[in-house]
């Protein structure tokens, strides 16, 4: 165990030097710079001043030299400085991330308890009218767009039903207290939560079926069978536990498209989280916050991942051997 996160930690230093590179070098590749939008915008015309801006910020120094000096401050964790807040781009990212993780980690349990659930189910009714009811809303929570699927809860569960609120975390001026509060933003993270959290368990909801109807044919399974086993503890202790792994895999390959996710979840909802602020970030040309918020990004991926193994090497002990 101990191995293979030390293995994992010294491939991730080139790794995250290599997304730092990639992410640098795209940046540059974008046409126009935070001095054209605040030109555009009128908040800068004087050519000086506009010259004085770009030394400030270290825009008239080579490329490689911004490189080098870039990934030397995000070495000593300064991931820059944020133009349009005015505040070092960590103290942003840091200020937005709790409702980021709250919609993501959310999601993610949705996901999880549904697609399985979903998946489990499919595989023990195969070929019955809940295999087919399952599949087909797995084909169409997967096939339907992201801002779609979130305009038409807004429409169904918002504005005809009144159920939920349209957008927003929390009430202004609701209960204070911290129970209140705490059921406010639940209030308000139910629709934003199913629509980013559906997308994924239709996804794990086939894997989880396919791979349960694998495991179902394997000797050991007949073995369990044979034994006088229930059924219930045949699929609980025997089959969804091997059928787990693909669904493992599968969650840390896709746990850094969330965070894609969420920047249209959160425009749709207008949920203050990352998303919200990378979205405003790439349109303003706000550089600084769009590269610090994909190396946290890459950085939370890498360290899933280590986790993924972990917990595979714990489902199936001949990984780790």
């Amino acid at each position: 165990m101990t191995r293979i996160i030390v293995r994992r930690l010294l491939q991730a230093v080139p790794l995250l030097l290599g997304v730092v590179i990639i992410n640098f070098v795209l940046m540059k590749c974008v046409p126009g710079t935070l001095l054209d939008v605040m030109t555009a915008e009128q908040q800068v015309t004087d050519p000086a001043m506009i010259d004085r801006l770009r030394a400030l910020y270290g825009l008239d120094q080579p490329a490689w030299l911004q490189l080098l000096k870039y990934i030397g401050a995000v070495a000593r964790l300064d991931l820059g400085f944020s133009y349009r807040h005015n505040l070092p781009v960590l103290e942003v990212i840091l200020s937005h991330l709790p409702a980021t993780l709250l919609l993501m980690l959310t999601s993610i349990a949705v996901a999880l308890l549904v697609g399985i659930g979903a998946g489990v189910l499919a595989a023990i009714k195969v070929n019955s009218a809940w295999d087919t009811l399952i599949s087909a809303l797995a084909v169409l929570c997967f096939a339907a767009p992201g801002f779609w699927l979130g305009i038409m809860m807004i429409i169904l569960f918002s504005v005809k039903l009144g159920w939920f609120p349209v957008g927003g975390m929390e009430t202004i001026g609701a209960d204070e207290r911290p129970w209140g509060r705490a059921l406010d933003i639940a209030h308000h993270l139910v629709l934003p939560a199913l629509t980013l959290g559906l997308f994924y368990a239709a996804t794990y909801a086939r894997v989880m079926r396919a791979s349960m109807l694998e495991i179902a044919q394997l000797d050991f399974v007949r073995a369990a069978r044979a034994r006088g086993l229930s059924r219930l503890r045949v699929i609980t202790g025997h089959m969804m536990r091997n059928a787990l792994l693909p669904v493992v895999t599968l969650f840390g390959l896709q746990l850094g498209t969330v965070l894609g996710g969420s920047v249209v979840v959160e425009s749709v909802f207008s949920w203050p989280g990352i998303g919200q602020v990378l979205f405003d970030s790439v349109m303003s040309r706000n550089f600084p916050v769009v590269m610090g918020v994909l190396v946290l990004s890459s950085l939370v991926v890498i360290v899933v991942n280590i986790l993924v193994d972990v917990i595979y090497s714990r489902l199936d002990p001949r990984i780790g051997s």
